[in-house]
C-alpha cells in the first residue's frame, strides 16, 4: 500500500508530463531560488488544489522550507490582508476580492491566472433571473469581500442597484447555506463545496454560475497573487513557485479524482465526492488561454459600476500585476 508521500511523488511525476508530451523541468542555467523558505497559504479550498498538489514540485524547485499557512479569521477580508502583510508569501485567490485589495492599496502583485468557475448564485424555485431578486434577501459571508463582490457586480449587470434593490445580509457560511436550506433568505452566494452540497441535495438551483454563463466564464475567477516585496526581492523564486503551481494545475486537470483524493487524504479538504465533482468541473488548462490581464480589467471596470472601487482599471493594472513570469513559463511549458 502506497504511503501517502509515494502518492504525492506520483503526482509530481504525473505533472511532470503535459497533455501531449513531456514539461522539462527548470531550464539549467536558471540560478537558483534566492530564498529556500515560502508560506502558501492553507484555507479548505478545493478549487485552489494546484497549490497543494504542488507540495513536492515546490520541493523539487528548491523550497526546502515549505509552509503552508492559515491566517487566523478576522472580520473583514483577513486573507488578502495576510497576503500584503507577508505573513503568506503566496496564494491562489478569487478576482474580486484582489481588486478589492488593490483599491485598498494593499501590497499584493497578481502574477498568472489559473482557472474559470468557482462561484455560483443559487436562488429558490420561484425566482428565475438575478432580475427577480429585486427586494430580495441574499446571503453572502462577509461586507466587501469577494463573495459580495460578485453579487454586486451581478445586480448591476443587469440594471439593479445591489445597494437600493437587494437586501444583502452577512452570515458566515455554512449558516448561510442552511439558512437558505431553510427558505430563510431567497439567494445564496456559494463557494465550493456548497454548491456541490446543495445541489447533491436537491435545494435551490443555480441563477448564475461563473463557470458556464456569460460573461464571468470569459475569465479567470482564480489567479496566482504574490506578496509585493516577495516577488519584488525573489523574481527567480517567484517563477519557480508559480511554475510549480502551473505544473500541478495540469495534474488537477487530467487526474481529478486523484487529485481531489490526495487533498482529502492530507486534511486540506473535507468531502471527497464533493471535491472530485468541482475538480472534474473546473478548467485548470485555461490558464493557457485567457489572457490574465483583460480579467484584471473586466472586474476592476466591474467593480467600478458597482460602486465598490475607487480606482480606475488602468490605476490596479499599474499597480498591481506582473505578467513577465507567466509569459515566459507559457513559452516554456509548451504542451
Amino acid at each position: 500500500m502506497n504511503t501517502r508521500r509515494t502518492f504525492v511523488a506520483g503526482l509530481t511525476v504525473a505533472a511532470a508530463a503535459g497533455p501531449r508530451g513531456w514539461w522539462p523541468p527548470a531550464a539549467a542555467a536558471e540560478p537558483p531560488p534566492e530564498t529556500t523558505r515560502i508560506k502558501v497559504l492553507n484555507v479548505p479550498a478545493a478549487c485552489i488544489a494546484p497549490q497543494f498538489v504542488a507540495e513536492e514540485l515546490l520541493r523539487a524547485e528548491g523550497f526546502s522550507d515549505l509552509r503552508y499557512v492559515t491566517p487566523r479569521p478576522a472580520p473583514g477580508p483577513y486573507i488578502t490582508r495576510a497576503l500584503a502583510s507577508g505573513e503568506i508569501d503566496l496564494t491562489m485567490m478569487d478576482i474580486p476580492s484582489l481588486v478589492l485589495s488593490l483599491d485598498r492599496g494593499e501590497a499584493m502583485t497578481i502574477l498568472a491566472g489559473v482557472h474559470v468557475g468557482c462561484f455560483e448564485l443559487l436562488s429558490r424555485d420561484k425566482l428565475r433571473s438575478v432580475r427577480d431578486l429585486k427586494g430580495r434577501t441574499v446571503s453572502v459571508a462577509e461586507s466587501g469581500g469577494g463573495r459580495h463582490a460578485f453579487v454586486a457586480i451581478m445586480a448591476t449587470h443587469v440594471g439593479l442597484d445591489p445597494g437600493k434593490d437587494l437586501n444583502l445580509v452577512v452570515h458566515p457560511p455554512l449558516e448561510g447555506m442552511r439558512m437558505f436550506a431553510e427558505g430563510m433568505v431567497d439567494a445564496f452566494m456559494g463557494f465550493p463545496p456548497e454548491p456541490q452540497e446543495l445541489r447533491a441535495r436537491k435545494i435551490g438551483h443555480v441563477l448564475v454560475s461563473t463557470l458556464t454563463d456569460r460573461p464571468w466564464s470569459q475569465y479567470f475567477c482564480c489567479l496566482i497573487t504574490g506578496n509585493r516585496d516577495f516577488v519584488r526581492r525573489h523574481p527567480v523564486a517567484t517563477k519557480r513557485a508559480i511554475r510549480s503551481i502551473l505544473k500541478a494545475a495540469g495534474i488537477c486537470n487530467a487526474e481529478p479524482d486523484r487529485a481531489a483524493r490526495l487533498l482529502v487524504d492530507k486534511g486540506y479538504v473535507q468531502g471527497y465526492e464533493s471535491t472530485a465533482q468541482l475538480m472534474r468541473e473546473l478548467p485548470y488548462a485555461k490558464w493557457r488561454e485567457y489572457n490574465p490581464e483583460e480579467t484584471v480589467r473586466f472586474y476592476a471596470l466591474r467593480l467600478h459600476e458597482a460602486g465598490m472601487i475607487k480606482s480606475s482599471p488602468q490605476k490596479i493594472l499599474a499597480q498591481g500585476v506582473d505578467w513577465r513570469f507567466v509569459n515566459e513559463l507559457k513559452k516554456e511549458l509548451k504542451g
